[in-house]
């Protein structure tokens, strides 16, 4: 097996490290404090093709292989993980949605608009009672002559009201379960959907991240708004999940990175009974262990990437990918600070937000327990 990157993958890795310390780092404390990311800064984003990363160029993308996006997702999220988020929803759930399942005319009117970076995207799945348990779904989709009526709501959606379009799951009326299931374009302004409670700066991390309540009264969506035909909801869904979760798991290793990072500098720097703290046994052994698994995650994480590249399924590969990473970053996160002491669990050094920022990791685009579950079933298969 090669371990070398193409040119191509080292150029894009560069240009998002490059991108991250200039254009992110300085300003992610003042983001923090006001609660707020400038849209302006997406702009920026869509301009260098950042936003539609492995979108093919004759819909707007910038044509990256999958590994080469992966490296650029570590390197976004090493900066700052709020913004991995908005990326990751827009590129690998959102467009990918798109680009795997829509019409010709979706993708040249909402696909290549969201991979220029045009306008942002979202995609609501999520409900009150319906997270893990996407059959539990509630919200309606009923048809009618001249398109389709939508009722019910989405909770916890990422860029939901900043999002200029937004794909939404909903199921068929009298059906139960995995059946049923059907996904639609919801543009913004569309009469009935209407915006509710939206967490920014209230989360214990990713506070300068939009998390949205999306509500449906009576919204009435085109026909050709549907995505694939009625019914192929679940499948959609599953596989546009896979997607974004390898994006969080990539991101996971870049805060993991940014917390192995932020501990070396500050073991060369910190003196206790007259020498650096990276002298004692104690703190090379934390070291040690972050480095080797953050090592391990992204290997995981590019060896998921790559089988996606080549066109082979890496289900079990992303789940894998996704539980370990997940695992590592909260390890990381938690020596981080460790090793930074009472200044670790200070805002005044950057561990205090890794902190926060990598606990998600392990809950959304599926939590680790459903990871297992997924794991467990392909290496075991289906018992009775």
């Amino acid at each position: 097996m090669d371990f070398r990157l193409t040119e191509e993958q080292r150029m894009v890795k560069k240009m998002a490290k490059d991108f991250a310390e200039e254009e992110m780092i300085p300003f992610v404390a003042e983001w923090e404090e006001k609660n707020e990311i400038p849209m302006e800064f997406y702009d920026k984003m869509g301009k260098l093709g950042m936003l539609g990363g492995p979108i093919p160029e004759e819909y707007g993308g910038s044509g990256m292989d999958y590994v080469a996006y992966h490296l650029l997702i570590e390197e976004v999220a090493r900066a700052c993980s709020s913004v991995r988020t908005t990326v990751s929803v827009q590129t690998s759930l959102a467009e990918t949605n798109l680009l795997l399942f829509g019409s010709e005319e979706l993708k040249q009117k909402y696909l290549v608009r969201l991979a220029k970076g045009e306008m942002l995207g979202a995609w609501a799945l999520t409900e009150p009672n319906a997270g893990s348990d996407v059959g539990g779904m509630q919200t309606i989709a009923r048809e009618e002559d001249d398109g389709w009526v939508l009722n019910g709501s989405k909770m916890f959606i990422s860029n939901g009201d900043i999002a200029g379009a937004v794909i939404v799951f909903a199921r068929l009326p009298n059906t139960k379960r995995h059946d049923g299931i059907c996904a639609f374009v919801v543009e913004k302004g569309t009469p009935g959907f209407s915006i509710g409670k939206v967490e920014i700066g209230t989360k214990l991390g990713l506070r300068t991240s939009h998390t949205a309540e999306l509500i449906f009264e009576d919204c009435k969506v085109r026909k050709e708004n549907l995505i694939g035909k009625p019914g192929d909801g679940w499948h959609m869904a599953m596989e546009v999940l896979n997607s974004g979760r390898l994006s969080v798991a990539a991101g996971a290793v870049g805060i993991a990175r940014a917390c192995l990072e932020a501990s070396i500098k500050y073991a060369k720097e910190r003196y206790a009974f007259g020498k650096p703290i990276g002298r004692f046994q104690m703190i090379k052994d934390k070291i040690a262990q972050m480095s080797t698994e953050v090592d391990a995650a992204r290997l995981l994480v590019l060896r998921a990437a790559q089988k996606r590249d080549l066109g082979e399924d890496n289900t079990l590969e992303v789940s894998q990918a996704k539980l370990f990473s997940a695992q590592v970053v909260m390890r990381a996160a938690d020596e981080a600070v460790q090793i930074h002491g009472g200044y670790g669990y200070s805002s005044e050094f950057p561990v205090e937000r890794y902190f926060r920022d990598a606990k998600v990791c392990s809950i959304y685009e599926g939590t680790n327990e459903i990871q297992k579950l997924i794991i467990a079933g392909a290496v075991i298969g289906e018992l009775d």
